[in-house]
């Protein structure tokens, strides 16, 4: 079991993610760009660092959630492998663009690291009630690793294959959800259902965070764009 764990990315949802570690037991050292983020982490039983590296300097596992690919590719390139202690494990929940974790994936590994890329489903409200999906994508000896620290911050950790599938899997499960829920809702508004059912409908689908309830909800319901 991994005993010190650096979180590098207090958004929305890597504080609440964070949050669920420290609570689990976890010594959690943590770093963000963001002063009040860095606070709440703290309050949240997270001790908080200066820099990535050294949030991830003597740590077992580390764990990023970022914005995007070019984040995620700095912080490993820029911090993370040159500050990382030999044979920590590392996860990045990010929802990024499958090149970027593929290179990313391939750097760590070359430099004798065990990583796994394990974008989530669910929204800022399963992030704080640990209640995530994780679809991991890596080698079982890396699954292994990661699952019991996943396993404290989601309601379920699947094992999706090599390195990248995760992200490939996730993206298509999600494409196929918006697909079907839009048609449903379409058809239903057509035939002249009225609309606040339909609304109540999909948000018991799923969490309403969720990007895959979202869209359709947003979209076809009331016409209007993401939040």
């Amino acid at each position: 079991m991994a005993e010190t764990i650096a979180f590098i990315g207090l958004g929305n949802m890597g504080s609440g993610m964070a949050a669920n570690l420290a609570k689990a037991g976890y010594a959690v050292c943590a770093f963000d760009l963001s002063a009040d983020a860095l606070a709440r982490a703290k309050g949240d039983g997270c001790a908080v660092a200066a820099s990535a590296a050294e949030a991830v300097s003597g740590a077992d596992a580390v764990v990023t959630m970022l914005p995007a690919g070019k984040h995620v590719e700095a912080v490993y390139n820029g911090d993370v492998f040159g500050a990382a202690k030999p044979g920590a494990l590392f996860m990045d929940c990010s929802t990024i663009d499958v090149a970027t974790a593929r290179k990313v994936v391939e750097a760590a590994t070359a430099k004798g690291f065990a990583m796994v890329d394990a974008p989530v489903s669910g929204g800022v409200a399963a992030a704080s009630g640990g209640t995530l999906t994780f679809m991991v994508g890596g080698t079982g000896e890396a699954f292994a690793r990661a699952e019991p620290i996943l396993a404290r911050m989601g309601k379920a950790v699947i094992h999706a294959g090599g390195a990248q599938l995760a992200q490939h899997r996730l993206d298509l499960s999600r494409a196929a959800s918006q697909l079907l829920l839009a048609e449903h809702l379409a058809r239903a508004e057509h035939q002249g259902e009225p609309e606040e059912p339909l609304d109540h409908l999909v948000v018991d689908l799923a969490d309403q965070a969720d990007p895959v309830v979202q869209a359709p909800r947003s979209l076809v319901l009331a016409g209007g764009a993401l939040d």
